[in-house]
């Protein structure tokens, strides 16, 4: 006997499809990105010292690989259990917050380095993103208690989602986009004071990247606001998680190529690192 099924079962099951194909193909595209550049890497790893931004860049580059691997799993799953469900989301949640607050710690760490130094815009960047990451921690983890797991009634439609998406899950992604604005706006501004007074190549990178690091942050934070506020079931998140990769990719591919690029100018010192605790010197005018 073939058994009915509501729209609203029917929606969310194709949700949870797309979902999973989506993280699938992030999955694959993490993958690929971490096969083409492992050369770069693993030359990075080997031949530079350990400094603090290397440990930094390791847990950048690799806490994706627990996202994908719980979130992966939360996707296939059996559908039986909403509870477990909610306690692989949360740990989920966990590596994704590890992944962007050490994606924005090099670019904080960037600017800073791009105003020589100054205490007082380091002072103002760091209250910032504490600010946001206290107020996203607290907004991430109440929407989900308020908005339970559930999975699907039909058969074989494997995954977890929420029934009723948290309004409140929009907030991170605008505080994420309003600390992302400041900070490219004092990345432009430290541009346009010193850019015809400054010839070091490295300079050039670094006000590049981090523009280019802020423009896909901002663009990639409208589409979640929107996504989060306009659709529903698991609809409404799958583009926050791309988000994350994305920004811990572009973050550890341009130290990559800051490190390359700054030994390639270092001739017969190569094996001396660029690190980004020192990467001020880069941005100091003559």
């Amino acid at each position: 006997m073939e058994m009915e099924y509501s729209v609203g079962a029917l929606a969310s099951a194709r949700s949870l499809q797309t979902f999973a194909y989506i993280y699938t193909s992030m999955a694959t595209f993490w993958t690929y990105d971490y096969v083409c550049s492992i050369f770069d890497e693993w030359t990075f790893l080997l031949q530079s010292r350990w400094t603090k931004v290397k440990g930094l860049y390791i847990v950048t580059r690799y806490t994706p690989f627990l996202l994908f691997v719980s979130h992966l799993y939360l996707n296939y799953i059996p559908n039986e259990d909403p509870d477990k469900c909610q306690t692989i989301n949360n740990i989920s949640s966990c590596f994704s917050l590890i992944s962007v607050i050490c994606s924005e710690c090099f670019f904080i760490i960037r600017t800073y380095a791009l105003w020589n130094n100054n205490k007082i815009v380091l002072a103002g960047m760091l209250f910032a993103y504490l600010a946001v990451i206290v107020a996203s921690v607290g907004i991430l983890f109440s929407a989900t208690a308020n908005a339970p797991f559930v999975t699907s009634a039909i058969p074989g439609i494997t995954g977890c989602y929420q029934s009723t998406g948290s309004v409140e899950l929009f907030v991170p992604f605008v505080l994420l986009f309003a600390l992302e604005f400041g900070l490219i706006s004092l990345t432009v501004i430290r541009a346009i004071q010193s850019w015809r007074a400054t010839n070091n190549p490295l300079y050039t990178v670094l006000i590049k990247h981090n523009i280019f690091y802020y423009a896909c942050g901002l663009f990639f934070s409208l589409v979640n606001i929107f996504t989060s506020l306009l659709l529903q079931y698991a609809y409404n998140g799958m583009f926050q998680d791309f988000q994350v990769v994305t920004l811990a990719i572009l973050a550890t591919r341009m130290h990559l190529h800051l490190w390359h690029a700054d030994r390639n100018l270092r001739g017969s010192d190569a094996l001396m690192v660029f690190p980004m605790s020192d990467v001020s010197s880069a941005g100091r005018t003559p």
